[in-house]
């Protein structure tokens, strides 16, 4: 064979080569842009958040809204009865929702909460071993975890010259009128039953009533019962100790240098907010979109530096502030987890719960 022959042959071969490798490049684009244009034809228009107060980075959702063309329409509730209570009233049209460990636990019970499709929300991956197949949904079939954090003491030390570091603070009469009390019927009662020695979760109607009888004691103390208002309060000086959540006392600290936060020493409760789409959600696809968008480790770690809470996405930790990252009180070392619990769903006694709490606010 010639060499005429051959390099006609080698340079038929590579054009043929370069063809196909055109035809491969061209169908990926194809594919991509038709994965593009699909999901965009699945995105919905509008996606419908409901979420606690001072609970999301500045620009997390304009992000969102610029990258996926979607309006988010936005709400806050305060407590999760508020939340609770909107979705057994048969309110329609949220999609996102973020309720506490116990709720999800009582929301999965009473269906009303849809399964979600993790082919969808692939990056869960990011999320910490220890936060996944939690007792309160396991498998996380129906919630993702979203923040975490502790209850306890956030304290103006300008103000308050006693040494704090369990909850008879909350008793001590010297500050009357200048202590706030997260308005849950939870959360709310959480100070009694650990200052008393008993678990957060009991449903002993003895110990109940010895708890209710302290709450009694401790109201002329209390400015106000609020699970939203008592940020404001701690940073204009109208209350200078507030029983509430670490994150919410941490964005105080940062403007006000005076203000610290302290677990207290008897244990608190320790809990995680998730993200979860509600049964009948008209934006499924959409919402499940949004909680993938959130995992996002830059997205994740923009919200823990806006909110300071602890975050269950360690993909995250690498771009957290250090000083979030290495404070004990927003991620607490193992002997003082070990005095904390989960709030768990109490069953019948929730009855109780709810009486006592209104009996107290009501007096």
């Amino acid at each position: 064979m010639s060499l005429q022959i051959i390099d006609r042959k080698e340079k038929l071969i590579g054009f043929s080569r370069t063809l196909v490798t055109l035809s491969l490049v061209a169908f990926s684009g194809f594919f991509i842009a038709c994965t593009q244009k699909k999901q965009a034809e699945k995105l919905s228009k509008e996606l419908n958040v409901y979420n606690w107060s001072y609970y999301i980075g500045k620009n997390t959702i304009p992000n969102f809204e610029r990258e996926f063309n979607v309006k988010v329409n936005y709400d806050n509730y305060s407590s999760n009865e508020e939340l609770l209570a909107k979705l057994q009233s048969g309110a329609k049209g949220y999609d996102v929702i973020f309720p506490s460990d116990y709720m999800v636990q009582i929301m999965i019970k009473q269906k009303l909460l849809e399964p979600l499709n993790m082919k969808n929300i692939p990056n869960f991956k990011n999320i910490a071993q220890k936060f996944k197949n939690l007792p309160f949904d396991p498998n996380n079939k129906f919630s993702i975890p979203y923040l975490w954090g502790t209850t306890g003491i956030g304290i103006n030390t300008e103000k308050v010259q006693d040494y704090v570091d369990g909850w008879d603070i909350l008793w001590n009469m010297k500050y009357k009128g200048r202590i706030t009390i997260l308005d849950d019927m939870r959360f709310g009662i959480v100070p009694a039953l650990k200052k008393l020695g008993y678990s957060i979760n009991t449903t002993n109607p003895k110990e109940l009533e010895e708890a209710k009888r302290l709450l009694m004691i401790q109201k002329p103390l209390v400015k106000a019962y609020t699970s939203d208002t008592y940020i404001d309060m701690l940073k204009s000086g109208d209350s200078w100790i507030a029983y509430g959540y670490s994150g919410d006392i941490y964005q105080v600290a940062k403007e006000n240098p005076s203000i610290r936060y302290v677990i207290p020493k008897e244990g608190t409760c320790i809990w995680v907010d998730n993200m979860c789409i509600p049964k009948g959600a008209p934006h499924k696809y959409t919402a499940e979109v949004f909680i993938n968008y959130i995992l996002r480790p830059e997205v994740s770690a923009e919200i823990s530096n806006e909110t300071w809470y602890a975050n269950p996405n360690e993909a995250s930790y690498g771009l957290t502030n250090p000083k979030i990252i290495n404070d004990p009180s927003i991620y607490p070392p193992k002997e003082i987890l070990d005095k904390c619990e989960f709030l768990k769903d109490v069953g019948d006694a929730t009855i109780l719960y709810s009486k006592i709490w209104s009996q107290v606010k009501s007096k």
